[in-house]
């Protein structure tokens, strides 16, 4: 099966998941700096979503480019991973609307591991026995980022109960790990 349709499909639903992010941010009542201040929250949780929906997009773009060979599990593996995306505007608006309150951050930490979960499960999908995409399997390796991904979420969870901020911080601290895309595959297709 060919990649295209993966391709345009995933990039479809992604720009709707960005339109709906955008769509949830209200325009404030006044034309002073002092109106978007209550705003600060609602705007800072977008940017972090629009960050994370951007990388996974990212990446997503490389492991395509990478593959010779979509099968049904990739295109189940790939709506599996689009799930777990289009729920992160749900999560996003709750956090934000709610000033960074302990459930709504520990609950967007939520999403995001799963849709750490949802892009291993790509990879593997992809790169697995009889795939027929060995340069992408070698390019990712041992994978150390999405391993430390799987770790960190459940940690900025666990600590989003101790104080919200901490748990955001990891959060952060993850996005600023995957913000350069994978070089692993630039540098394998080059070759």
């Amino acid at each position: 099966m060919g990649k295209s349709r993966l391709e345009a499909f995933s990039d479809g639903v992604i720009a709707i998941i960005i339109t709906i992010m955008v769509l949830e941010l209200k325009v404030p009542h006044g034309d002073t700096f002092d109106t978007l201040w209550p705003l600060a929250p609602v705007l800072l949780s977008y940017v972090l979503s629009f960050i994370y929906v951007g990388i996974y997009w990212n990446n997503h773009h490389h492991l395509m480019h990478a593959v010779n060979h979509i099968s049904g599990g990739v295109l189940w593996a790939n709506l599996h991973l689009l799930f777990w995306l289009s729920l992160i505007p749900f999560v996003t608006g709750w956090m934000g609307e709610n000033h960074f309150a302990t459930m709504p951050v520990a609950a967007y930490g939520v999403v995001l591991f799963m849709c750490a979960v949802a892009y291993w499960l790509l990879v593997h999908c992809l790169t697995g026995a009889g795939s027929g995409n060995k340069a992408l399997a070698q390019a990712i390796g041992g994978d150390r980022k999405g391993v430390l991904s799987l770790l960190f979420y459940p940690t900025g969870v666990g600590l989003a109960f101790v104080h919200p901020w901490l748990g955001f911080a990891v959060y952060i601290l993850v996005a600023v790990i995957w913000f350069i895309p994978d070089r692993r595959i630039e540098s394998s297709l080059s070759k």
